[in-house]
This record gives structure tokens, sequence and C-alpha cells, in this order.
């Protein structure tokens, strides 16, 4: 009997102990610190989350920092991402790298971004967490590809792209889901205010779109 009320005992506490959620940290430039904020994509993720009964399965972290490029991730991924012992890291850059060219003559080499966004990947998997990848949407929202950087973009994207097959890695595809959107939405070829408040940073409608998708990224991992 004693050892009936024991196994009875163990369970209840086993199926009332609290569930350990699992902890996402999305990694990476002025975009990812404002998603933090009241109308922000990871506060919505959250929203989007909770609405699903999800919300004692995951926790949302932002590690953000304005003007990031990849190698900036790469020097403090240790200190902002590993450190928290995170079990999903979503990694979001490469605007910076491509935008800064003409706004700062600056920017990344493809080289060197592949190199260091490769660096970072393996940093993640020997740490034991899941990844997922995302493309930069935007540096204008032109749908004619005549924006000064469309080409620059597509090619990092790419890169992105391949990295993800390379390592077998779900990746969010913001480049392509924008430019989807763009074409339906934006007939007048508006460089800005479709999804985005200046051609880069999200807007409302920006924000709950790249909400949508990295949320289903996250759930379906």
């Amino acid at each position: 009997m004693k050892k009936l009320l024991s196994i009875v005992m163990a369970f209840a506490l086993f199926a009332f102990a609290p569930q350990k959620k699992n902890k996402v940290i999305f990694f990476g430039d002025s975009i990812t610190q404002a998603g933090v904020q009241p109308r922000g994509y990871i506060t919505l993720v959250d929203s989007l989350c909770k609405a699903e009964n999800k919300g004692n399965q995951y926790e949302f972290t932002g590690a953000g920092i304005g003007g990031n490029k990849v190698y900036d991730l790469y020097l403090r991924m240790e200190d902002d991402v590993l450190s928290k012992n995170p079990d999903i890291v979503v990694v979001y850059v490469g605007v910076n790298d491509v935008w800064h060219k003409s706004s700062f003559g600056t920017g990344t080499d493809p080289d060197k971004f592949e190199k260091f966004y490769q660096a970072i990947i393996n940093k993640i998997k020997a740490k034991g967490s899941k990844i997922i990848l995302t493309t930069p949407a935007a540096i204008g929202e032109k749908t004619d590809f005549s924006n000064q950087q469309d080409g620059d973009l597509n090619k990092y994207s790419n890169m992105i792209r391949d990295l993800a097959k390379k390592n077998n890695l779900p990746i969010v595809d913001l480049r392509k889901g924008l430019l989807d959107y763009d074409l339906h939405n934006n007939p007048d070829n508006k460089e800005k205010g479709i999804l985005t408040t200046d051609g880069v940073h999200l807007n409302d409608k920006g924000n709950q779109f790249v909400a949508n998708e990295m949320w289903k990224a996250i759930k379906n991992l």
C-alpha cells in the first residue's frame, strides 16, 4: 500500500510540476532591438504564442543592438546569447552588412560575411541549441529591383539560404516574403511605408508580418 501511495504521489508531483519553457533568443541588429517594444515583432511573437495556449512552453528574449553586422554578433555572442543557455537561437542579421557599404562606407565583404556567419552557427551548435536562420528583408521596398542595394541584398540572402542548406537548418526567408507581399500590396512602387518606416525598419504591419513568419518557424522546429 505504501509503495502504491508513493507511486501515486510521485506521479502527481511530475504531472503538476512547472514545465520548463523553451528559451528563444532573437539575435540581431536594430530591427531586433526594436522587436521587444510594445508593438515589436518579438512582443507579437509572444502574443501569438499565448493566443495558441502555448505560453507555458516558450519564453522570448531579444538580443539586438543597432548597427550590428555579422562580426559584431560573433564577438558578443558568448555574453549576450550562449551564456544564457538558449534552447533556440534565431539569427537575424545582414542588413547593415549591405546597407552600410553606401551609407557609411563600411559593410562586410561577402567572403567574410559567410565565414563569420558559419562561425556563429558552429558556436551555437556546439552549445547544443537549435538554430533558425533569417534573411534580411529589405533596403527599400520598390518592387522592380530598382532599390540601390537590391543586388547585394539578394546576394547576401542567397548566402544565408546556402548556409541553411549546408547546415540543414530551418530558415525564415523574409527577403522572399517581403518581396512577395510588396508585389501584391505596393502597386505604386513606393520606396517605403508598406512594411517599413524607412525602407529598412519595420512599421506595425511589418512587425506583424515578421512575427507571423517567426512564430511559424519556431513552433514547427
